[in-house]
């Protein structure tokens, strides 16, 4: 019987990554919806640690609430560049003041580098794991949370530059490469990205 693995996301594309990297062989993937969650969850963390454990804590005891054995996977994660200390950071997708506002918060971002040449980078995620199991005298019992870290490194482009991906990809050069991350194939990308490397972390810790 394979264990019920529940990423704390509404995202089928997301789940994707997980049951690419950790195989379906062992696990059957499941997204908030896939289950009924019908809670909000405030994400109102100091970083991307933090917001993950609150996703995953969340779920965990909606999870135990109703008797249903699983392990909760919740992720969050930015972009973070190192000379304006951190920025945007945990506000990445919000950085402009619009959540999701992809084209405004690159524009803001390459405001705030203006005349700055250290443009160092690096996109972060962390990835939170908790399970949900039943001890000997019947209680579900939700495990504390580990976090398994995962980052990409690169710089900021001085102007956006191609159409794939989100978010600040048009901006962001991994290391090692010309293009930006809007100029990569898909299958590209996830090779080095920060989720995926976060996620080939806990395959590393569960063995399998």
């Amino acid at each position: 019987m394979k264990n019920l693995f529940v990423i704390a996301t509404a995202s089928a594309g997301k789940i994707r990554d997980f049951a690419h990297i950790l195989g379906t062989d062992h696990y059957e993937f499941k997204t908030l919806k896939d289950i009924g969650f019908d809670e909000e969850i405030v994400e109102d963390g100091n970083s991307f640690a933090e917001n993950a454990i609150i996703k995953s804590s969340t779920t965990a005891r909606w999870l135990a609430k109703r008797g249903i054995e699983a392990t909760v996977l919740a992720d969050d994660s930015g972009l973070e560049v190192f000379s304006l200390a951190g920025a945007p950071g945990i506000y990445s997708a919000r950085y402009s003041g619009i959540h999701g506002a992809d084209e405004s918060n690159n524009t803001l971002l390459l405001k705030n580098l203006a005349g700055i040449t250290d443009r160092k980078a690096r996109y972060f995620c962390a990835l939170a794991y908790q399970t949900i199991t039943r001890n000997a005298d019947g209680e579900f019992v939700v495990s504390e949370p580990q976090i398994f870290e995962g980052e990409c490194r690169g710089s900021i482009n001085y102007a956006p530059v191609g159409d794939m991906g989100f978010g600040y990809d048009p901006l962001f050069v991994p290391d090692g490469e010309a293009r930006t991350f809007a100029q990569m194939e898909l299958e590209e990308k996830k090779a080095i990205s920060h989720r995926g490397n976060a996620i080939r972390a806990l395959k590393k810790a569960l063995g399998k």
